[in-house]
C-alpha cells in the first residue's frame, strides 16, 4: 500500500544510513522500524510496585489513638477547636 509520511530530518537521515549500512531498500528499514515501534507501543506500560517504608512518628505516650479528637486537640492546641 502506498501512503505519504512526513519524516523529521533526523529520522530520515538515520533511516537512510541504516538502509545503506544493511544494504536493504529504504522502505524495508521504515517498515521494520514501524513494526518494532508499534509492537512496543502495544505493550502495557511497566509499573513499578509502590513501596513504602514505615518509620516511627514519635507519638507521645500521653496521647491515645482511641479518641482522634483528643489527639488533634492536644497536637493543635485549644485555639483550633
Amino acid at each position: 500500500m502506498r501512503t505519504t509520511l512526513t519524516l523529521e530530518e533526523d529520522v530520515l537521515e538515520k533511516a537512510r544510513a541504516v538502509a545503506c549500512q544493511l544494504r536493504v531498500p529504504f522502505k524495508t528499514v521504515i517498515n521494520e522500524a514501524l513494526r518494532l515501534g508499534l509492537s512496543e507501543v502495544e505493550k502495557p506500560a511497566k509499573q513499578r510496585r509502590y513501596k513504602m517504608t514505615p518509620h516511627a512518628m514519635g507519638l507521645r505516650e500521653s496521647y491515645s489513638l482511641d479518641n482522634i479528637q483528643e489527639v488533634l486537640a492536644q497536637a493543635e492546641g485549644v485555639s483550633f477547636r
